[in-house]
């Protein structure tokens, strides 16, 4: 009974980091999995968590590290960017009218909601902005100054 305690906390753990996305909470999971694997073996409550705690500790210890600096941002390196990262500085048609309100551009055929990052501007359909930043899921674009 002791095993399968210890795999529905791993799993339960593991379930959580998807929506964390720390590389922390796996790292309990594995111990869980190796306490679990302890408890399999016949071994005792104590030795089950004192597995759970040094496999949990060196792997937040010592794989969490090299996991995190091969994932890295992708700025960070010579690597290119990915994601809302690599929208960035990306140019966009728009579709309807911009301003500081909203508006809607389409960036290499995908369709975005956007506000003028200078509350000045105005962006008629059929102009080509330059995405400054984006916050959430709207593109704050300016006017694109390459024709």
């Amino acid at each position: 009974m002791e095993p399968v305690i210890w795999i529905v906390l791993g799993v339960l753990l593991a379930v959580a980091e998807v929506f964390t996305t720390t590389l922390f909470l796996i790292m309990f999971a594995v111990g869980a999995a190796a306490a679990a694997a302890a408890a399999a073996l016949g071994a005792p409550v104590l030795v089950q968590v004192i597995v759970f705690a040094v496999v949990s500790a060196l792997t937040v210890a010592v794989a969490r590290p090299a996991i995190q600096r091969r994932v890295r941002p992708a700025l960070e390196g010579d690597e290119k960017a990915f994601g809302v990262e690599a929208l960035e500085g990306a140019t966009a048609m728009v579709v309807e009218p911009v301003d500081v309100n909203g508006g809607m551009i389409k960036i290499d055929g995908e369709l975005w909601t956007a506000r003028s990052y200078d509350g000045t501007q105005v962006f008629a359909t059929g102009e080509r902005v330059r995405v400054i930043e984006v916050k959430g899921v709207t593109a704050m674009v300016w006017r694109d100054d390459n024709p």
